[in-house]
């Protein structure tokens, strides 16, 4: 058993949050931070956070921001033979009454206007 022990320590690659926080460019308060608000994955052991090559893998993969389809990539042959879709309006909503709610917005009085004592 004590000799798989460094073979198993050593295939894990685990790293604190000072070599995690510089892989990623960010502060080891941040990774500290998220581990600790649960939205990382991590491995606590006793009071350190600890991470694997699959952690930080995984960390990478859920702030990965994908570019947004713009109008201009789609291709223009499908625009030009397919007819523009139907719009159908729903039906309008009720007006909301006007006769509760002011048509200008007041501010609130200070507290210390409303409960004055005399000093």
């Amino acid at each position: 058993m004590r000799e798989t022990l460094p073979y198993l320590w050593s295939s894990q690659c685990v790293a604190g949050t000072e070599e995690i926080a510089e892989a990623l460019g960010c502060s080891a308060w941040w990774v500290k931070d998220r581990a600790r608000r649960g939205l990382i994955p991590h491995t606590r052991v006793g009071r350190a956070y600890r991470f694997t090559a699959a952690h930080l893998a995984e960390i990478v993969r859920l702030h990965e921001e994908r570019p947004k389809r713009s109008v201009s990539s789609a291709p223009a042959s499908r625009a030009a033979t397919s007819p523009p879709a139907v719009r159908t309006r729903a039906a309008p909503s009720p007006e909301p009454t006007t006769a509760s709610t002011p048509g200008r917005l007041r501010a609130r009085p200070p507290r210390r206007t409303l409960y004055e004592t005399v000093a």
